[in-house]
């Protein structure tokens, strides 16, 4: 056989697994830097945002490891000592770990189930009047509140609930009975915080769901309508389960989020009163790592970084329920 005869083995048929593996990737990278070639001006708009998310997402997590350092300021996140999970054992061994995680999971639970149907109820109730005039005044009332800044919405709930001169004594007074101090009642004050927190944002919540609700083919109303099927049957049949994939993954989400409470309002409507009942991982975590005169970072970010985790088992665990029951999940 001729030196011309013989057949280079990249472009034999039948390859070895090492040359078909290089021979498909290399395609598929000439395939990618055509495609964006071809579309760079797409290419360029996704620059600025993924530079985003990198910078502010991925890169500040190189600082999760304070928690695992004893941190000074002095000797800044790589010259601290590193000290391993001493910062995570002293939080579970503090006596205030126990009070912590209740108060955490019970109000964020407290939040989800109560505050998670509320917009889907009210969605569905908005997309059944037909007054057009109506139906936004009701929108604009419901969905205002959400854009009333923290401190004052806090500041109106305070003086509404103020024992002396509040809405609530005006109304127990006239009524015959005893003014009620509510921020002075521990077991209120989830209560008060929950209730307000769906007067404020129910409205906004409810947009999603209602552009849902818009994507529904008319023809099954009419169709319903033929049949005979009254409003709440059409409902229960037809817009429950055309906003169910949009609720399932809010759902998920909102497991996620659900420990993630934050400290803003928590913290401003908290007293040494209620402070029992009102103190989370936020705002412990906000007064160890900012408000202490110690300031003590690593302690701070290892609880911090343990919420984290356990938001993120809370998301995997609702995502592999919810596609068991055969729902949309996220992935």
């Amino acid at each position: 056989m001729s030196i011309t005869d013989q057949s280079n083995p990249i472009d034999s048929p039948v390859l070895p697994r090492k040359f078909r593996t290089q021979s498909f990737t290399s395609d598929r990278l000439r395939h990618l830097l055509l495609r964006m070639r071809r579309r760079w001006q797409l290419y360029a708009l996704l620059a600025l945002p993924l530079l985003y998310i990198i910078i502010f997402n991925y890169v500040p997590i190189l600082g999760a490891q304070i928690a695992f350092r004893d941190y000074t300021v002095a000797g800044g996140i790589w010259n601290s000592p590193w000290v391993g999970f001493e910062n995570f054992q002293r939080f579970f061994n503090s006596f205030q770990f126990t009070r912590l995680i209740v108060n955490t999971i019970s109000l964020g639970l407290y939040l989800l189930v109560i505050g998670f149907p509320i917009p889907i109820i009210l969605a569905l109730s908005l997309h059944q009047v037909r007054t057009l005039w109506f139906k936004k005044l009701l929108q604009m009332v419901t969905y205002a509140p959400h854009f009333i800044s923290t401190v004052v919405m806090v500041g109106l709930i305070l003086q509404m609930l103020n024992p002396r001169f509040g809405l609530l004594s005006q109304i127990t007074t006239a009524l015959g009975m005893q003014p009620v101090s509510a921020m002075s009642r521990p077991e209120l004050y989830q209560s008060i915080y929950v209730w307000t927190d769906i007067w404020q944002h129910m409205g906004f919540s409810a947009i999603i769901y209602l552009a849902a609700l818009t994507t529904i083919d008319p023809a099954l109303h009419e169709a319903a309508l033929v049949d005979g099927a009254s409003r709440f049957q059409r409902i229960r049949h037809i817009d429950i389960p055309g906003i169910m994939p949009i609720a399932t993954m809010l759902l998920i989400l909102n497991f996620g989020n659900f420990i993630n409470i934050g400290f803003e309002k928590v913290l401003l409507l908290q007293n040494p009163v209620n402070v029992s009942a009102s103190e989370i991982l936020d705002t412990y975590v906000y007064k160890v790592g900012l408000a202490s005169p110690t300031l003590d970072f690593s302690y701070a970010t290892a609880i911090g970084l343990f919420k984290g985790v356990i938001a993120l088992l809370m998301v995997v665990v609702a995502n592999y329920t919810v596609k068991r029951l055969g729902q949309e999940s996220l992935w």
